[in-house]
C-alpha cells in the first residue's frame, strides 16, 4: 500500500515509493532525513549513509543521489534557502522602505528562517571553511548577498554591483557569526549588532557619494594627457 502525499494545490496524489525514486528524485527526501543526523554526525557522509537508512534506501543510492557526497547535499540545502528568502522578500513591503531597512530586513530574515537550526547552520559553516571548500563557500556567500539586493530593488551593472555584494557579504558574514553564539532574549543583541553593521556601511557609501560627486567637477587626468598627445585644432 502506498502513502499519500499533499501535491500541487492541496490535491492529494499518491507517493512514488522510494524504491521507485531516481537519484534525483531521492535528494529531497535525503536532505531532509540527514537534518535528524546533522546536530551529532555534522553535514558528513556518515548523516547521509544514515538519511538513507531513515528513508528506507540504501548508502550506494545516497552516494548516486549526491556523488561529491555531503557537500553536494548542503549546497543545495542553501540554494533551497536563498530561494525561500527571496520568497518571503517579494511578500513584504520592501520599496516603501529606504534602503538600509530593506538590507537589515532582508539579513534579519534569512536568521529568523534559521531560527531553530542554529546547531545545522553551525555545521555547514564548519563544512565550508574546509581549504576544499573555501570556493565552494564564497561562492554560495555572494549569491545569499545577490538575492538580497535583488530584492531591495538594486539595479546597479557597474562597479557598484561588486562593492555592494562584497560589502553586504562581510556584513552578514560578521552578523552570522554573531548570532550563532547570541542567547540573548529574542537575539535582541544580534539585531542591534546588525543595526551597527548596516550604520557602518551606510557611512561608507554617503562618503562614496560625496567622493564621486566631487570626482566629477574635477578636472580628468586621462582626458588631459589626452588633449596633450592628439591636441585639438
Amino acid at each position: 500500500m502506498r502513502a499519500f502525499d499533499v501535491g500541487w494545490k492541496g490535491r492529494i496524489v499518491a507517493a512514488q515509493p522510494i524504491a521507485e525514486k531516481t537519484p534525483e528524485e531521492l535528494q529531497e527526501p535525503l536532505l531532509a532525513a540527514m537534518f535528524n543526523h546533522i546536530p551529532f554526525d555534522g553535514w558528513s557522509d556518515k548523516a547521509l549513509k544514515a538519511a538513507a537508512l531513515d528513508i528506507g534506501t540504501t548508502p550506494e543510492m545516497a552516494e548516486l543521489s549526491f556523488p561529491r557526497g555531503a557537500i553536494e547535499a548542503l549546497e543545495l540545502h542553501l540554494l533551497h534557502a536563498d530561494q525561500h528568502l527571496a520568497a518571503t522578500l517579494e511578500t513584504l513591503d520592501l520599496p516603501s522602505m529606504k534602503i538600509r531597512d530593506r538590507i537589515t530586513l532582508a539579513v534579519r530574515t534569512r536568521l529568523e528562517q534559521n531560527t531553530g537550526n542554529r546547531e545545522i547552520v553551525r555545521r555547514g559553516l564548519t563544512l565550508l571553511s574546509l581549504p576544499q571548500h573555501l570556493v565552494t563557500g564564497s561562492k554560495i556567500l555572494w549569491r545569499t548577498a545577490d538575492t538580497m539586493w535583488k530584492a531591495a530593488g538594486d539595479t546597479s551593472t557597474d562597479h557598484n554591483w561588486y562593492t555592494k555584494r562584497a560589502t553586504l557579504s562581510a556584513v552578514y558574514s560578521a552578523v552570522l557569526l554573531f548570532w550563532l553564539s547570541d542567547d540573548s532574549e529574542g537575539h535582541a543583541e544580534t539585531w542591534a549588532f546588525l543595526d551597527r553593521r548596516i550604520e557602518d556601511v551606510m557611512k561608507i557609501e554617503t562618503a562614496k557619494f560625496k567622493m564621486r560627486k566631487a570626482s566629477a567637477n574635477m578636472p580628468s587626468f586621462s582626458r588631459f594627457l589626452g588633449r596633450l598627445r592628439y591636441p585639438e585644432v
